[in-house]
């Protein structure tokens, strides 16, 4: 991901001024990586290293949705509408 699509994501999802490491900002980010390597995926389906940061970033985005969902239940709600992402369990 190029520092202007970083930059952009983190100025569309942004809490305040300097944010750049809320919960909001780090799912957009990881979303969108997750959605890049998926890409990657379907060419290079053999790529199981890929595969693997793929599965952790699976894992560390539901974590911070789980936490969003306790913390701000309407800011989850939104932040999954405005992705397209499924509600986690």
């Amino acid at each position: 991901m190029d520092t202007s699509k970083k930059k952009s994501i983190i100025d569309q999802y942004k809490q305040s001024e300097n944010d750049t490491g809320s919960v909001q900002v780090q799912v957009a980010l990881l979303t969108e990586r997750i959605n890049h390597l998926t890409e990657h995926l379907k060419t290079n389906h053999k790529d199981n290293h890929s595969r693997r940061g793929l599965l952790q970033m699976v894992g560390k985005r539901k974590g911070f949705l789980l936490y969003l969902k306790e913390k701000d239940i309407a800011s989850y709600r939104e932040l999954i509408k405005s992705l397209g992402i499924r509600d986690v369990k």
